[in-house]
C-alpha cells in the first residue's frame, strides 16, 4: 500500500538580501504589529469599502434629518411662517437627495471592489515581504519579477484591480519599475 507524503513546506528566499524570514502578505496584514505600524494598510489588497450597515446607517441618519426639515416645515404651514415652511421643505428636499448621492456612491465603490477582487487576489497571494530589506517579491518571477517596495506593491496591485482612482496623494507619485504590469489586466501603459 502505497502512503502519500506531506509536501514540505518551501522556504521563501528574498531575492534582495537572501534572508529566508520573508513571510507572505497575508500573514504581514494579519500581524497586530504590522497593523500598529502602518505596513498592513502598505501592503492592503484593496481600499477599505463600506459596509452594507454603513450604507443603512447613513441612510437612517438622512431620513432622520430630512425628518426634521419636514416638521419645521409642517410647523411653519400650521402657524402660518412661510420662512420655516419653505426653508424646512428645501431642508428636507436636498437632504433627501445628498443621502441618496452618499448612499449609492458607497454601493458603486462596494461593486468596484468586488469587481477587482479576483486580479487583486492573483498578485496580492502570491507576494512575500522580507522585513530586511522593506521589499515585496514574488517566488520564481511571477506575475511579477524583482522586488517593490510596498508603495509600489500597492500601485500595482490597486491599478491591476482597477482601485488606482482610490490611490491616496502619497502613493500617485510612487512610479514602478519597467516591465512590471501595471493596469488592468496586466497592460504596462495603465500606471
Amino acid at each position: 500500500m502505497a502512503t502519500e507524503s506531506v509536501p514540505e513546506a518551501v522556504e521563501v528566499i528574498c531575492p534582495g538580501c537572501g534572508s529566508a524570514d520573508a513571510r507572505s502578505a497575508a500573514e504581514v496584514c494579519a500581524d497586530q504589529t504590522a497593523r500598529s505600524q502602518g505596513l498592513a494598510d502598505r501592503l492592503a489588497r484593496s481600499p477599505d469599502a463600506p459596509s452594507r450597515f454603513d450604507s443603512c446607517l447613513h441612510f437612517a441618519e438622512g431620513m432622520l434629518m430630512a425628518g426634521v426639515g419636514a416638521a419645521l416645515a409642517y410647523d411653519g404651514m400650521d402657524g402660518g411662517k412661510p420662512l420655516y415652511t419653505a426653508g424646512g421643505a428645501l431642508l428636507a428636499v436636498l437632504v433627501i437627495i445628498g443621502t441618496f448621492v452618499v448612499v449609492r456612491g458607497e454601493g458603486r465603490e462596494r461593486a468596484l471592489v468586488a469587481a477587482g477582487a479576483p486580479r487583486a487576489d492573483a498578485l496580492w497571494r502570491s507576494a512575500y515581504y522580507c522585513a530586511g530589506c522593506a521589499s515585496v517579491f514574488c517566488p520564481g518571477g511571477t506575475p511579477w519579477q524583482g522586488r517593490l517596495t510596498p508603495e509600489q506593491f500597492r500601485k500595482l496591485v490597486w491599478t491591476e484591480a482597477g482601485y488606482g482612482r482610490q490611490l491616496e496623494e502619497q502613493f500617485t507619485d510612487v512610479e514602478l519599475p519597467p516591465g512590471v504590469p501595471a493596469g488592468p489586466g496586466g497592460g504596462p501603459d495603465h500606471a
